[in-house]
């Protein structure tokens, strides 16, 4: 007896995170710019505490642990945390589908 797998979709916001860290892999953090997604700095306030995590994500992945530190001190718990998330959903999504195989 054959089973067929009824229903396969992919966690989106294990690919979106995916996403995000592989494009902070290949970002160079020294690079200048203009453009900024920060809605505090674009406001014009001067402290957001999220500012600098994606350099410090991104000098992880170049293993510069000091620059990434100097950027933003909570950058290697944000990895850490990402990477977790990006594994569990993965994971869930496994079982998931394997409990939907059904035979035919």
């Amino acid at each position: 007896m054959k089973a067929r797998l009824i229903y396969r979709s992919i966690n989106l916001e294990a690919l979106l995170w995916l996403f995000a860290l592989t494009f902070l892999a290949f970002y160079s953090p020294s690079t200048e710019n203009h453009f900024t997604f920060c809605l505090f700095n674009n406001l014009g306030i001067g402290f957001c505490p999220g500012c600098g995590l994606g350099h410090s994500i991104s000098h992880l992945f170049r293993f510069e642990i000091y620059e990434s530190f100097t950027s933003h001190p909570l950058g290697i718990p944000a990895l850490l945390i990402l990477v977790y998330r990006i594994v569990q959903l993965t994971k869930d999504q496994i079982i998931n589908n394997q409990n939907k195989i059904i035979p035919n």
